[in-house]
């Protein structure tokens, strides 16, 4: 067999660059790498404890994410300023405990970190030693329609774009009648010709 399958390697990987890494709890955290810092927002999920033991229960969801936190930086060799954002605890003892299970998750990490205080905010500022590419820089590439933003431009944008484009190529046209080839996606077809059908009619007509 393959080594890769042998071993489960492909779906480790899709994990590994995912942009939600679940928590055994039910929570969960978003990792999000941008050029300046990676954001890493935790999020309980279906772990919501009662309202009785309610910051206990935020206080074990944070220290799960302490575990996980520091396992998907050394997965993904996330390098640079990483801001991560826990789940608000009143109790300065509670932070406290926090901020101690995320420098000993980190303390036998091969790459050299440094770790600040949780903030008032709730912020844990930390910057991680870049010793090579993320993995997600390594196998990944930015989208060429979004430019690695992960979003598109809508069906409603993109005709608004078309029939502006439309309307200077042809209205630049040295002859009348020229015909154009434009290619688009079925969904934005389909914006035309339901929503927006009137509007391309006048455009024909304006234009031959």
């Amino acid at each position: 067999r393959p080594i890769f399958d042998h071993f489960s390697i492909e779906p480790a990987l899709r994990v590994a660059v995912a942009r939600r890494a679940p928590l055994r709890s039910g929570g969960s955290i978003v990792v999000d790498q941008g050029e300046a810092l990676t954001a890493i927002d935790v999020n309980t999920g279906s772990f919501t404890g009662s309202n009785n033991d309610l910051e206990e229960t935020v206080t074990r969801n944070n220290l799960e994410a302490c575990d996980e936190v520091a396992r998907q930086l050394r997965l993904r060799n996330i390098g640079g300023l990483i801001v991560i954002d826990f789940i608000d605890m009143k109790s300065r003892r509670d932070q406290q405990a926090v901020f101690k299970a995320m420098r000993e998750r980190l303390k036998h990490d091969k790459a050299k970190t440094q770790i600040l205080q949780i903030s008032p905010l709730g912020l844990m500022e930390m910057t991680r030693q870049r010793l090579n590419e993320s993995l997600n820089i390594t196998i990944n590439e930015p989208c060429k329609h979004c430019q690695g933003r992960g979003r598109v431009k809508s069906a409603e944008s993109m005709s608004v774009e078309l029939q502006r484009r439309l309307n200077a190529i042809l209205g630049k046209a040295e002859t009348p009648g020229r015909e154009l080839l434009v290619i688009i996606h079925p969904d934005v077809m389909e914006r035309l010709r339901t929503h927006d059908g009137e509007l391309f009619v006048e455009l024909e007509r304006r234009h031959n």
